[in-house]
């Protein structure tokens, strides 16, 4: 009897270990991302897509804002990082302290969208100047209403919504509009998820907002989008909407930017990590207009392919703010 049971022992041990090598050779491997909430519907669908080739590979993408997602990139918490601008200088040092090196890749381009509620009958457009009047620092508890803008708006109170102090969203609107990165009013409703956003402005009818232009496009029976005028007729005569048209032949300035995945070089070593990113860059001028964004040419994709491939490190935009207005081709070539 003893036997009997020793040699079941033995039998259910065999088994058991048997199971766990079987789990080993085919454990799931991870690619953790964060960041940006502008950049996170690109990543997510083109992680979908890839989890439906590769099983064995799992893409967990989160949001914390551009900001919040760099500093977990260069802790060495993240394999990539979605950016909805640059990355800063600060955030050049932070890498550099803790040895993450980086390749920026450039995966669309975004038109910011200046939106009110639908139920707004007097804006036709604002002028980058009276964006600025509404947005500045300055203007904090002093430009409370629509009349003070422009005396032909309502004596009504504005409702403000805007990117929080972690989204690429909030750097790169305060640097175009506001003239430096960050310089905002505070009194405003805040927020990293756009989504939260687009419901706030969506509710109020004397409101105004501004985020991705995919988050509007995903949302435009709940909002009206409000075409901008820059003053400046090299770039187009008269306000312009944006769209896929204005925003890749730039004359919707001054906000139309490149958006980014920044990827750990330590990370590319790594085989899945190696496909994914190749994965992204083939497939993104396919997914990212389907989701309201617009893709790159085809050869600034390629370009990119080429700087992942031969592991080229740092910033085309020298690691400080968007260079405004520039193509994306003329970008890249910098490095060719």
């Amino acid at each position: 009897m003893k036997k009997t049971l020793t040699l079941v022992t033995l039998t259910l041990l065999f088994g058991i270990f048997c199971l766990v090598q079987a789990f080993a050779q085919t454990k799931v491997k991870l690619i953790k991302i964060d960041g940006s909430s502008t950049v996170f519907p690109i990543t997510e669908a083109i992680a979908e897509e890839f989890q439906k080739r590769y099983a064995d590979i799992k893409v967990m993408v989160g949001i914390s804002g551009t900001g919040g997602g760099f500093k977990k990139f260069c802790r060495g918490e993240t394999d990539i990082s979605d950016a909805s601008r640059p990355i800063k200088s600060k955030e050049v040092e932070l890498c550099k302290d803790s040895g993450i090196e980086y390749i920026e890749l450039p995966v669309a381009y975004d038109g910011l969208a200046v939106v009110v509620n639908p139920n707004n009958d007097w804006l036709d457009y604002l002028t980058v100047a009276e964006l600025r009047r509404i947005w500045e620092p300055a203007s904090q508890g002093v430009i409370t209403k629509w009349n003070q803008v422009r005396p032909s708006f309502p004596n009504k109170e504005i409702r403000l919504f805007g990117a929080g102090t972690d989204s690429g969203t909030f750097d790169y609107f305060t640097e175009v509009i506001c003239g430096k990165s960050g310089a905002s009013r505070g009194d405003y409703t805040a927020s990293e998820d756009d989504n939260i956003l687009v419901e706030g402005v969506a509710n109020d009818s004397y409101a105004l907002g501004y985020f991705g232009l995919a988050y509007y496009e995903a949302n435009k029976e709940k909002l009206k989008i409000v075409p901008i005028d820059d003053e400046d007729d090299t770039n187009g005569t008269g306000p312009i909407i944006p769209n896929l048209e204005t925003v890749r032949n730039g004359t919707y300035q001054p906000l139309s930017r490149p958006i980014f995945i920044y990827v750990s070089v330590k990370s590319a070593q790594q085989d899945e990590i190696k496909k994914f990113v190749e994965f992204y860059l083939k497939e993104a001028k396919n997914l990212v207009g389907e989701i309201g964004y617009i893709p790159l040419r085809d050869e600034a994709y390629q370009t990119a392919l080429e700087r992942f491939r031969k592991d080229t490190t740092g910033s085309v935009f020298g690691g400080e703010g968007a260079q405004i207005g520039i193509k994306m081709e003329e970008l890249l070539s910098k490095d060719r």
